[in-house]
């Protein structure tokens, strides 16, 4: 696959089916159970019978979706979805407010990046890195003055399920400045949209 730039786009009704698709890749079963919906509840969701909790966090993110609101950014190498973060102010995020490593730094007003989904087939191809950057320039374009995200920090190499909030190194890469650190290996990091 070539080294195109990367065209990063809003989550909008239209582009659903490009969810379902990047989701629906393999490396990206943890996408397909949560639909990044587990930062933005403070508990878990009711099940009803004859569901799973999958359909339930997928309808869930289809109406925010459909709200008008998106809540998050699709990256594409031509026509191709290769990526997805999760994007949006904090208060979107009712599980951070009582998180003991995304819990608030101060009172400030912040847009958290909370997930990358990038399949397997698209890894190690800068499609993370360039989806920060649109989520940076995303938020700006929206009015955020700050941006905040909650990264892994390891010197070795992490597990996958570790890495949807990001790595550290890339963080550090777009600019983002360390102001809190609750636990040894995650983070809270910012930086000043430009």
């Amino acid at each position: 696959m070539s080294e195109s730039k990367l065209t990063v786009r809003p989550l909008t009704p239209g582009r659903w089916g490009d969810l379902e698709t990047l989701f629906a890749a393999r490396g990206c079963s943890v996408a397909r159970g949560c639909w990044c919906m587990e930062y933005r509840r403070r508990g878990k969701a009711a099940v009803p019978r004859g569901t799973t909790r999958a359909r339930v966090n997928r309808a869930a993110l289809k109406a925010l979706v459909d709200s008008g609101r998106p809540p998050g950014l699709i990256g594409y190498r031509g026509k191709a979805p290769v990526g997805w973060v999760s994007i949006g102010p904090r208060e979107d995020y009712a599980k951070l407010e009582h998180s003991p490593v995304m819990k608030p730094v101060d009172g400030q007003l912040v847009w958290s990046i909370v997930c990358f989904v990038v399949p397997s087939a698209y890894r190690g191809q800068g499609v993370a890195e360039a989806l920060l950057e649109g989520a940076v320039a995303y938020a700006k374009r929206k009015g955020a003055k700050l941006v905040e995200g909650y990264p892994f920090d390891r010197p070795a190499r992490a597990k996958d399920v570790d890495m949807w909030f990001g790595a550290k190194s890339m963080f550090d890469r777009a600019g983002f400045e360390e102001v809190a650190r609750r636990k040894p290996q995650r983070p809270v990091v910012r930086v000043k949209p430009v």
